[in-house]
């Protein structure tokens, strides 16, 4: 399967930008989340961290 996408990628003209923009799009992708991430208000991070500990929900374990 790899030596067809290697084939197929060598035969297409400017096939070595692909990589480069790959690149740019998960680099900015990851500070984009980073940026977002940092200016999160510290009480939002408490929230979203207890609710896996937060139950409201009845359960219904009737087995």
């Amino acid at each position: 399967m790899f030596k067809f996408i290697k084939q197929y990628a060598e035969t297409m003209k400017n096939a070595d930008i692909y990589p480069l923009i790959s690149l740019f799009i998960f680099f900015l992708f990851f500070v984009v989340l980073l940026v977002f991430v940092k200016k999160m208000a510290k009480e939002r991070v408490v929230e979203l961290s207890n609710i896996p500990l937060h139950n409201d929900e009845p359960t219904n374990s009737s087995l």
